[in-house]
């Protein structure tokens, strides 16, 4: 098992799949602008296809990546909730990102506060982090709980220490 953020920037980049301690929980990552990336996630998570993954921002700038243009009025929403623990939910009818938002033409975002991950975000752009668990099974509590999840299945590990996370809060923003 890999666990060292450097190896995981570089996977990352190549367009690989790893877990990793979130801000929150234990997450399942993978460039959200690699459409194999995410069919790949969806596929060893066996997550249900109509269901959106968040995506992990490391800057407002990073929106415009989606095709996301924010108000005033969103933009002060989003600085008074991000950077932490809080994933937003916002339009994005651009079918260039079906494979994200499933047909709900919405994707959520989150801005973690965690340094280490937002460092890690500047480096690779947006990341997709569903939960590091098989659909319908209990979230990973440590780097044992997701190998024993998916093993050899996923590129890399990254140890964050054993911890019980808890989601995020969602939210979302109508026009």
């Amino acid at each position: 098992m890999k666990s060292d953020l450097n190896f995981a920037r570089a996977s990352l980049k190549r367009g690989d799949i790893g877990v990793l301690k979130t801000d929150t929980i234990y997450g399942l990552v993978g460039s959200a602008l690699n459409e194999e990336t995410v069919k790949r996630i969806y596929a060893v998570r066996k997550r249900n296809s109509k269901k959106p993954l968040i995506i992990l921002i490391g800057s407002l700038r990073d929106l415009h990546l989606f095709g996301i243009e924010v108000s005033p009025r969103v933009r002060g929403i989003l600085r008074r909730v991000w950077p932490g623990p809080v994933s937003v939910i916002l339009p994005c009818e651009n079918e260039k990102f079906s494979y994200l938002h499933r047909g709900t033409n919405s994707l959520a975002f989150r801005m973690p506060k965690k340094s280490s991950l937002h460092r890690l975000l500047k480096a690779t752009g947006p990341l997709v982090a569903p939960s590091a668990n098989p659909e319908g099974l209990p979230p990973s509590n440590s780097i044992q709980d997701a190998y024993a999840y998916f093993g050899d299945m996923i590129d890399f590990y990254v140890n964050g220490g054993n911890k019980k996370g808890t989601p995020s809060t969602i939210i979302e923003i109508k026009r």
